[in-house]
């Protein structure tokens, strides 16, 4: 009998036939090519803030994209108030630049609108850049007729903007400017259009990431609403002020109250999340509030108000919520993972080890081979950077599983456990996993979420660009 020559003579063709078969989508399909596993993420209904309106358009910023939508518009019907923490790299992106500087300019009092585009970062690209960003929102400033000189408060631009994509290469700017008169005229408040602005703003996601939801504030029994897109699947690590997150809401806010509100539920949330450990020129969350649901002569909220701390709670809530689901499209990840630090003396060095542990490649590697080496959880607690607070005697570690069943340890106060590998096998299955660290008998704790590294994430990031 002939033997059967091998598939592939070399690892090379063997690399080449499997680039070949591997098929990727980098901006998020809007109906049926979700993967099946992430539809449950996507709302089919939901329940929006008064006043505003969103689109969806399709421009082609990308030449390979040929009908997804890639430019996004979220729209106030009346000016409102605004604020926006942004990226900590050094290398700022242009519409980074151009709206930190709009926002500074009026004081976060009477923006209009938030474009995006996905497609191109437009990142590092110089003085033309921000000409390019500027544009953006000039044109869209004429859509709402805000540009002319009837309206000139002599305060600049209404328009918020970011872009998201590729770094080092300049808008097709032509083509955006050409639609975005379109996107102006598609404006709607139904789920479809939230979902196509949700859509447009992706770029590697799997799924568009949207949430709304109706509260309440203790002083009256009015209902206000609060809805929020963001994208992100890789290039996100914790230093927010390639994400983006639109948060709007229809409730009174005073334009002081924003920032801080704003602050405290990031850090509680986008500033707690880890993909890969890399921190993009683009990153960018907002929070728009314009009062439309407000009964006449309602008091705005403000830090003085007896609503401030429920609706601090409210939004921090819903943006953590909102900021999962970027880990859940993780690129190429398969698992959803909670770190929890307790007992650490100082929140500062729980949020450290935390941080450390989310964005170490061996322990995102061993989850992704389902292989319980706490060692390498224990390595990472052991070298974050700045704790003094670690002691190996008072350490402790164990895997939590999501069922409500009871934690398995794998270590105790620095000495090991005899591994149930059988048990460990069976929570590290499961999509859902927490990794629990106590680092002794101190007060103040920090939650983390991240995934794990498969092999598709190389794949992806290998030829992002190309």
């Amino acid at each position: 009998m002939a033997l059967r020559p091998p598939p592939y003579r070399t690892f090379t063709q063997f690399l080449q036939k499997s680039h070949a078969q591997q098929y990727r989508q980098y901006s998020a399909p809007v109906s049926s090519s979700i993967p099946p596993a992430k539809r449950k993420y996507v709302p089919t209904s939901g329940t929006y803030p008064k006043g505003f309106l969103t689109s969806g358009t399709y421009v082609g910023v990308k030449a390979a994209n040929t009908s997804t939508p890639d430019l996004a518009l979220i729209a106030s019907e009346t000016p409102c108030a605004g604020a926006a923490v942004f990226t900590k790299n050094k290398f700022q992106a242009a519409p980074v630049v151009v709206s930190r500087e709009t926002l500074l300019r009026r004081k976060g009092d009477d923006i209009r609108a938030i474009v995006v585009n996905s497609g191109c970062a437009n990142a590092v690209t110089g003085r033309g850049g921000i000409v390019d960003a500027e544009a953006m929102g000039a044109e869209v400033d004429r859509c709402f007729d805000v540009s002319g000189p009837k309206n000139d408060d002599k305060l600049g631009g209404r328009t918020l903007v970011m872009s998201t994509g590729v770094i080092g290469q300049r808008l097709p700017l032509q083509k955006i400017l050409n639609k975005i008169p379109l996107a102006c005229s598609s404006l709607s408040n139904t789920h479809t259009s939230w979902l196509r602005a949700a859509s447009a703003i992706c770029t590697t996601d799997t799924f568009p990431k949207l949430l709304s939801r109706a509260f309440t504030l203790p002083s009256s029994d009015t209902t206000y609403h609060l809805a929020g897109m963001t994208k992100g699947a890789g290039m996100i690590h914790p230093n927010m002020a390639t994400l983006l997150g639109i948060l709007c809401t229809d409730a009174p806010i005073a334009t002081s109250a924003l920032h801080p509100l704003l602050s405290h539920a990031v850090d509680k949330s986008f500033n707690a999340i880890s993909i890969d450990g890399d921190t993009s020129t683009n990153d960018t969350v907002c929070l728009l509030a314009n009062g439309a649901s407000a009964p006449p002569n309602t008091p705005l909220v403000s830090s003085s108000s007896p609503d401030y701390t429920a609706f601090q709670e409210t939004l921090t809530t819903f943006a953590q919520d909102l900021a999962q689901l970027v880990v859940r499209d993780g690129e190429g990840a398969t698992k959803f993972v909670t770190i929890r630090v307790t007992g650490s003396p100082s929140a500062s060095d729980a949020k450290k080890v935390a941080s450390t542990i989310a964005r170490s490649p061996l322990v995102k590697c061993a989850l992704y081979g389902k292989d319980a080496n706490w060692g390498r959880i224990l390595c990472a607690t052991g070298y974050a950077e700045g704790v003094t607070s670690v002691v190996p005697e008072h350490t402790s570690v164990s895997f939590v599983p999501v069922d409500g069943s009871a934690e398995l340890k794998l270590l105790v106060n620095g000495e090991p456990e005899k591994v149930d590998e059988v048990r460990a096998a069976e929570i590290l299955e499961s999509e859902d996993l927490e990794i629990l660290v106590r680092l002794g008998d101190g007060k103040e704790e920090a939650v983390y979420w991240t995934c794990d590294f498969s092999h598709e994430y190389v794949t992806i990031n290998g030829d992002y660009r190309t």
